[in-house]
């Protein structure tokens, strides 16, 4: 049920603040696009591209509206990061994939998505109201940052 699952991830989030403190937090609104079932071919003449589909550039824009002011007076995190996400989805048909959420938040929350040395993603239904909860923590070197 939805209380049920709000209440592990409280306790999950709290577990996490315990042994390493989060430095960045944000939810996104608005059901993720997967990258690697969003791409399209674009035929001009004798060239083609392969460019994102329209639901991945218009979650892509969407997602980045929100970071403008999710980030708004906050420096681009440095250093090795791991990253947390729970993703929550208008129905049960989408694949887990936080890869596109990665990319955009590069030049928002991190300078490089080579940073990220560790993540965990956790799929969730939400029909009324899909969004993806974003926690970024230092990483910690050797072992997991929070075993679950």
């Amino acid at each position: 049920s939805v209380q049920t699952s709000r209440g592990k991830s409280r306790r999950i989030v709290e577990k996490i603040q315990e042994k390493c403190p989060i430095i960045w937090q944000g939810t996104i609104i608005g059901e993720p696009a997967s990258k690697s079932n969003s791409r399209r071919i674009i035929s001009r003449g004798k060239n083609s591209r392969i460019i994102k589909s329209k639901k991945a550039l218009d979650y892509s824009s969407s997602m980045e509206q929100q970071l403008s002011i999710l980030c708004k007076d906050v420096d681009m995190l440095e250093g090795l990061l791991s990253i947390y996400f729970d993703v929550w989805y208008a129905s049960r048909r989408p694949d887990l994939d936080v890869e596109l959420l990665k990319d955009v938040m590069q030049g928002w929350v991190y300078k490089n998505d080579r940073q990220v040395r560790e993540q965990h993603a956790r799929w969730h239904l939400d029909t009324e109201a899909p969004r993806c909860l974003i926690r970024v923590l230092m990483y910690e070197e050797g072992e997991m940052t929070l075993k679950l």
